[in-house]
């Protein structure tokens, strides 16, 4: 079976999710590839390894190397859900030392969050924004526009994954796409996370509209809500 590798972008950690045999020739070839396109503009990696039925000597090679590669870029690549097997190849390797193994994604995720992982956990300059838009060059717009106003920003087009990062760190304000808005339908943890922050819906015309006049204006309904959850 052929090595697949999905890939999502979590906030500032980008998750790869593997599937299949990391062996010698393409599969190691791919694996080796993908993760330098990554460190061309990322720094924070985790490897979901819990699909992956085989690694040889080859495979298991890259992935350290790729590990190296990324220390170099002053960056940190982690795993997780690493399978029985795949352990037990570690722990006969002496491996285990050189990777940083957790059981979750979510567990992951928040090693990349705690204070000491400076990688993701850097000072925060103000507020902590997370946008929710199915649209990732919305996605795209807003993460770096807002970060130039001033605040800290994480973006996911999945509900999960902002469900995920509002466990994992602080969020003072979820900025929701139209069709991700918290309704009937939304899986009621979605809902009941909705209800604990400040939520701000983009209206359905803002991908549309003028970039800067959209911009203005959503920078002041930001500063809006944000001084209500301070009065």
């Amino acid at each position: 079976m052929l090595l697949s590798l999905d890939t999502r972008q979590v906030g500032s950690v980008t998750i790869v999710r593997c599937q299949g045999r990391i062996v010698a020739g393409k599969e190691s070839e791919s694996l080796r590839s993908h993760i330098s396109g990554l460190l061309q503009d990322r720094r924070a990696i985790v490897l979901h390894l819990g699909d992956v039925g085989f690694v040889d000597s080859s495979g298991l090679g890259t992935m350290v190397r790729a590990h190296a590669s990324t220390r170099q870029a002053r960056g940190d690549l982690k795993l997780c859900n690493v399978p029985e097997h795949f352990r037990k190849v570690l722990e006969m390797t002496r491996l285990t030392s050189v990777f940083d193994l957790h059981e979750s994604e979510e567990k992951a995720l928040a090693a990349f969050y705690q204070p000491a992982a400076s990688i993701t956990a850097a000072a925060p300059r103000g507020p902590s924004i997370l946008c929710l838009d199915s649209n990732i060059d919305v996605l795209a717009y807003l993460r770096e526009f807002l970060r130039r106003a001033g605040y800290e920003v994480q973006t996911t087009d999945r509900i999960s994954d902002a469900m995920l990062l509002m466990r994992v760190t602080r969020i003072d304000l979820l900025l929701v796409g139209p069709d991700k808005v918290a309704s009937t339908a939304s899986p009621q943890a979605f809902q009941n996370a909705c209800a604990k922050i400040p939520v701000l819906e983009l209206g359905s015309d803002f991908s549309t509209q003028h970039a800067g006049e959209a911009g203005a204006a959503l920078l002041e309904m930001i500063d809006q809500r944000l001084n209500a959850k301070l009065s």
